[in-house]
């Protein structure tokens, strides 16, 4: 097992309304230093289309643009143990600050846990601590990897455009 530290900032200010919660990083995504950093990943395409605007063509842009939406990004995962980059191979797991992070920026509604392993690792170390200050909604993992119970793209956006309704 390879120790992996995230070291993705959280992308939030004052005006954030929903923060997205990923779990960690992929590999791709940690030698980028960028979320959602894999091309494969469904994530960038997902906000186009709910967003109904086209993906900024640079990442800088991209985080501006989020943020110009009062959408934020986070993970549940601070440091852990995993070889490779699935969710499933994590162990050992550290959650970041929500807690700290919250208070600096109180203007969150809403949390969106981008997949199983995301909702799971925050209610495990957070679940009562924002229950009356924030409402959680759980949406399919915009990640590209196959599985038995994994969606098309167009179901992820049928599901995902409740985020900002």
């Amino acid at each position: 097992m390879a120790k992996i530290n995230n070291v993705l900032a959280p992308v939030i200010d004052e005006q954030t309304k929903v923060l997205i919660v990923g779990s960690m990083p992929g590999k791709i995504s940690l030698e980028k230093q960028q979320y959602y950093g894999n091309e494969r990943n469904h994530f960038w395409g997902i906000m186009s289309r709910i967003l109904q605007q086209d993906v900024p063509s640079t990442y800088d842009k991209k985080i501006a643009w989020l943020l110009d939406n009062q959408i934020g990004l986070w993970d549940a995962i601070a440091s852990c143990e995993r070889i490779g980059s699935l969710d499933s191979a994590i162990k050992q797991e550290v959650p970041n600050d929500f807690e700290q992070l919250l208070v600096r920026y109180p203007n969150v509604e809403r949390i969106v846990f981008n997949g199983g392993k995301a909702e799971r690792i925050f209610l495990k170390y957070f679940k009562h601590t924002f229950s009356e200050q924030v409402s959680y909604m759980l949406m399919p993992s915009t990640s590209p990897v196959p599985g038995k119970n994994v969606k098309s793209f167009e179901e992820k956006v049928i599901c995902w455009q409740q985020i900002i309704q």
